[in-house]
Order: structure tokens, then sequence, then C-alpha cells
């Protein structure tokens, strides 16, 4: 079996593997992000939403797989995109509020940047791969009131989560549609994320757990 590791302390995105069959490893990177952001703006030029998202996804790989021989790495990042400021994690509960104020009754683009190296020895099926993509998904939110956003910022869940919001979560009453990829804006895009694994020969059936690997047995 192929050994998948998340760089990610999301419970949501290990959450989400596990319904759809993966259970990785969990290791967390400890990378700067403010730091990792600067330097790609000084190397690059000023950077939008996606390349961000994309940005900080390959960092955190790189820096798990650094410590980590004979797996496939799994890195994310997510930021959402309004009216071309890109927001991550509030940094308070003020920012929190300033920030559903304006997002209230509008719509955004959340960006998430996912990135795989494969450290795995060629004599296993590695290809020494480092790839990465980006799945963006508009979300549109609900017009709440002071009091909504007063309550919903009170329990600390905005806090956690780019954005400032969930829709797996206590946010979910407050989005009114999206367009797009449901599980991107969760975290983690699925299709992306199969997408890029078949690209270094490793098909999503190959990758289930024990448990559900039974279960397709048992309904054969």
């Amino acid at each position: 079996m192929t050994t998948l590791v998340l760089a990610s302390a999301s419970p949501a995105r290990r959450k989400l593997l596990a319904a759809a069959g993966l259970e990785p490893s969990i290791v967390v990177s400890s990378v700067d992000e403010d730091a990792v952001t600067a330097a790609a703006r000084e190397t690059y030029g000023e950077l939008v939403a996606e390349d961000v998202a994309l940005v900080l996804a390959r960092a955190k790989a790189e820096d798990v797989a650094d410590q980590i021989d004979d797996a496939v790495v799994i890195g994310c990042d997510s930021v959402l995109d309004l009216d071309g400021e890109i927001h991550g994690r509030p940094s308070s509960p003020a920012v929190a509020i300033a920030r559903w104020r304006q997002m209230r009754g509008r719509s955004g683009i959340l960006h998430t940047g996912h990135w795989v190296v494969d450290t795995r020895a060629e004599a296993d099926g590695g290809t020494g791969a480092t790839l990465g993509a980006t799945a963006s998904t508009t979300v549109h939110f609900a017009k709440l009131t002071d009091d909504e956003i007063d309550a919903y910022v009170a329990t600390g869940e905005p806090l956690r989560v780019a954005g400032g919001f969930t829709l797996d979560g206590l946010g979910g009453p407050f989005v009114t549609g999206i367009e797009g990829d449901p599980s991107n804006v969760v975290g983690l895009s699925l299709p992306l994320l199969r997408e890029l694994l078949l690209e270094l020969g490793l098909p999503w059936h190959e990758l289930l757990s024990s448990a559900h690997r039974g279960a397709q047995g048992e309904r054969h």
C-alpha cells in the first residue's frame, strides 16, 4: 500500500479524505506562511489569490516531504478572493466581524492550492514528481444581520478557517449557493486530487483503506 501523508492540521480535510475512502497520516508543516508569501512576491512580483494558495500548498508539501521517505505527501492551502483582496484566516474576532460585514449578501471565490510530492523509491513505483494545481469555487453568502454575524464569530469557528466561514460546519446556513466543486470549499478538491494522483500512476481505487476495500469486495 502506498503511504499517503497529509501536510495539514485541518480536521475538515482529514474528514473529507476519510469519507472518500483514504486514511492518510498527518504531519503538520512548520512553514511560516507570511515569510513564504513575501519571498514569492519578491521573486515573482505581485501574486493573485490562486498563486498565493498554490505557493503555500507547495511550501507545506515540500517541507513535510523533506522529512519523510517512501510516501506521497499532499499539501493544501485555501484563501478567499473578495473584490481582488486575498483573505486567509481572520486574525481576530474584530477582523472576522468586519470581513463578514463585507461578505454578506455578496459572492467571493475560494481558491485551494494542492501540491503532491512523491518520495517513494523508484523500485516501489516512485516518480520523484512534485506537482500541483489550484481549484476555485464561487461562494454566495447570505445577507446576515449584525446580530447573526456577532453570534457566529463568537463561536470561534471563523477564526480557524480560511475566509472566515465553513460550508460543512456552523457557517453552512450562511452560504446560499456555490458554483463549482463543493469539496474544494471544505478545503480540498477531491476531483483535483484524484487527477494529481493519477499523474503519479496512482488510481484512487488502489489507495482506498483496507476497510473500504473490504466493503467493495462484499458488494461484489
